[in-house]
């Protein structure tokens, strides 16, 4: 065979290749036809008080609440699942557990593992939780050596931002100290690298806030899923608009299986 003739062959071969990969695996129509798996978004996990808001409470489930939300998930036979499996089943079609369910935790709230972890290990579920990098070390949060533990024990951590900016305002500069890129995506997912030794490779977005213009950079980044909240899913990068549910404060166990069932 010549020397035109292989390259020919391997040139083709590649292009098999990439068209399969495209077909089985990241191309959005295949991902957008799978069914959607339920994903919980909670906040902080304590009771309320006399100065919370009205809507303050959305984003606070008392911890009766929360028990009671988690007990009814594991009667009702639901396995969660984790970022990895959730990408292979999109990408690839890989199986997944009876009745999956993702559970995550956003804005490294101390009550995520002081409250929500012990519980759910109680049923031997794990989580994943977003941690806001301002907010590790402060009063009321998460500590770095919390965060390890955490992921230690088997569960995720994902990044979501250093401060809380809407990534659909970010901006680059020629000045590194400047660029919104590397203050809330870069150097926050570096220093949670370094806490967990693992790599970081999910993401949500601050108020579930995201735009096209966006993808590519959190791409380029890195990442393989960003998670928004309860928009659609973008048809053309629909692994950057995965959905989740806000696991409200005032509902019930009830209503949230409701929720689950109506919304996936």
């Amino acid at each position: 065979m010549s020397k035109l003739s292989i390259s020919v062959l391997s040139i083709l071969t590649l292009l098999s290749v990439r068209s399969s990969v495209i077909a089985q695996g990241t191309n959005p129509a295949v991902i957008m036809a799978r069914k959607q798996v339920p994903i919980i978004c909670y906040h902080q996990i304590r009771d309320w008080r006399p100065k919370d808001s009205k809507n303050a409470k959305d984003y606070i489930i008392q911890i009766a609440n929360f028990k009671q939300h988690i007990k009814m998930l594991a009667d009702s036979g639901y396995h969660t699942i984790l970022p990895d499996q959730l990408y292979a089943y999109l990408t690839t079609g890989a199986a997944l557990p009876k009745k999956p369910i993702m559970l995550t935790f956003d804005d490294t709230d101390e009550d995520q593992y002081t409250i929500a972890a012990p519980e759910l290990k109680k049923y031997g579920y794990k989580a994943v939780y977003f941690v806001m990098t301002v907010s590790i070390g402060r009063p009321h949060y998460m500590t770095k050596e919390q965060v390890k533990a955490l992921s230690d024990a088997g569960n995720v951590i994902g990044s979501h931002t250093w401060d809380h900016h809407m990534t659909s305002k970010y901006k680059h500069d020629p000045n590194p100290k400047k660029d919104d890129w590397v203050i809330q995506i870069d150097k926050p997912t570096q220093k949670l690298e370094e806490i967990t030794g693992k790599k970081i490779t999910y993401f949500a977005y601050p108020f579930g806030i995201w735009n096209k213009s966006g993808f590519g950079e959190l791409h380029k980044h890195g990442f393989k899923i960003a998670f928004q909240l309860a928009e659609k899913r973008d048809p053309n990068d629909p692994l950057m608009t995965i959905r989740r549910i806000l696991g409200s404060g005032y509902w019930s166990a009830k209503t949230l299986s409701n929720s689950i069932r109506n919304s996936f």
